[in-house]
């Protein structure tokens, strides 16, 4: 018999039985995170669903509105909020994988699959990576309505476009053997 074993304290068992199912207590966080990714994929869907009818009214029924000024604010816009729900979903199921139980499903894809977290700090550098790129297209979203007023401001996105795109280098650089 484990030495462990041996020497416990009465209630002991029973505390540790309580603190392993505490373990579930994560479902509060994991299920509202599903809930909230079908949500923003909803509404990513609906917002390109309207852009799609609108673009037909525009070009097949002879609609009067211009759409040209907000089509790429639509779809990256649309971009954005799908990469949230990604975040949420590689959340709720790293979450449930690393607290609860692994997800047998998972378990037979690769390793380097999102659902697949080993760890607590992975968990983290797969949802900052996804984290990152949303910020890219959040700020790519900005460049889009830019108006030059003179030419630092151009040099000033050149600088910004090119220090994103170095952080995108030295994040693949951090993982080379994954596949992406």
């Amino acid at each position: 018999m484990n030495k462990h074993k041996e020497s416990r304290v009465p209630g002991e068992r029973q505390f540790e039985s309580l603190l392993w199912g505490s373990r579930v207590l994560v479902m509060l966080a994991v299920i509202p995170s599903i809930l909230g990714a079908t949500v923003l994929f909803l509404v990513g869907t609906i917002d390109i669903i309207k852009l799609t009818a609108d673009t037909f009214v525009y070009y097949l029924a002879g609609g009067t509105e211009d759409i040209h000024d907000t089509v790429v604010p639509i779809i990256v816009t649309a971009v954005d909020i799908y990469l949230v729900a990604v975040v949420l979903l590689i959340f709720g199921a790293g979450v449930y994988r690393l607290f609860v139980s692994p997800i047998d499903k998972a378990e037979d894809h690769a390793t380097s699959h999102p659902f697949n977290v080993q760890t607590f700090d992975e968990l983290k550098d797969k949802i900052a990576r996804v984290v990152i790129l949303a910020v890219i297209i959040e700020f790519f979203r900005a460049v889009v309505d830019i108006r030059f007023q003179t030419p630092l401001d151009a040099i000033y996105l050149a600088m910004s476009v090119l220090a994103l795109a170095a952080s995108l280098y030295l994040m693949r650089r951090m993982h080379p053997s994954e596949e992406h």
